[in-house]
């Protein structure tokens, strides 16, 4: 790995951290983070310039990880974004996450920004969230293992309904009439296999929880950089549980075949 990813920024010297630490050596990521593998180089520099402009920041103050990639690419020199942007984009997305259909999911407790399961039972109303949790608790809080995936619980039904909103903004037929739908197909620009095309990140299979949060977001004009005018159309009439919906199918797309719990 290049030095900043073990490192950090240089100029940081000790007190920094390196990319690999949060995004994983493989560049996956966690669910309170970005599964930056396999993107467009131009992207991922996009990014990085859009914290550093502060045009990229979180709608919830209360998410401590957004200042502080801010500070890292405020700090980065442009040499150490391209060497980063370089390493991951020459890797390719793999499965990373199960997506479980199911009305009820283990109690869980919050551990920095990570949900950790306290039982293996199903036990706690979904009540439309995403939860998404360790495959293992140990190899990927305390080893943070970067082989290690991650469970997704959704509400039954999402799948589905998420498919109807990706892949045709929700557009329906009646009297022989198409009416359209309150969004737009995300295949429009992130390609017919959701794996991204030229400099439009690649969404397919990645944390639910993640793509949740940049949607709300654009919705929220935190995510405000040069390609974020795209997606205010794409977000303006969307609800949380719209928004629930289209990242369970998003990232049930390259994931191992979904699966439903009674």
């Amino acid at each position: 790995m290049p030095n900043v990813l073990i490192h950090g920024p240089a100029q940081l010297g000790a007190t920094s951290w390196g990319c690999a630490y949060c995004h994983l050596p493989t560049g996956k990521g966690r669910p309170e983070n970005a599964p930056v593998v396999g993107q467009p180089v131009a992207y991922f520099l996009r990014q990085l310039e859009d914290f550093r402009n502060d045009a990229r920041t979180s709608a919830d103050p209360r998410k401590p990880n957004t200042p502080v990639m801010a500070g890292l690419a405020k700090a980065m020199t442009d040499d150490e974004m391209r060497v980063a942007a370089a390493y991951f984009a020459s890797m390719k997305w793999t499965p990373w996450t199960r997506v479980i259909e199911t009305d009820l999911v283990p109690r869980t407790r919050i551990v920095g920004n990570l949900f950790i399961p306290m039982e293996k039972a199903l036990t706690e109303p979904i009540d439309g969230r995403i939860i998404e949790v360790p495959e293992d608790e140990k190899q990927s809080e305390s080893l943070r293992n970067p082989r290690s995936g991650f469970i997704a619980y959704v509400p039954v039904g999402s799948i589905k309904r998420g498919a109807s909103l990706a892949t045709t903004g929700g557009a329906s037929i009646v009297d022989g009439k198409i009416v359209p739908g309150k969004t737009f197909a995300c295949s429009n620009c992130h390609g017919p296999d959701l794996m991204g095309l030229v400099d439009v990140p690649g969404i397919a299979g990645r944390s639910p929880s993640y793509l949740v949060r940049q949607l709300y977001d654009f919705q929220q004009g935190t995510r405000k950089g040069r390609s974020s005018a795209f997606m205010l159309p794409v977000v303006a009439n969307l609800t949380a549980e719209d928004m629930v919906a289209i990242a369970a199918y998003v990232t049930s797309r390259s994931a191992p075949p979904p699966a439903s719990l009674p």
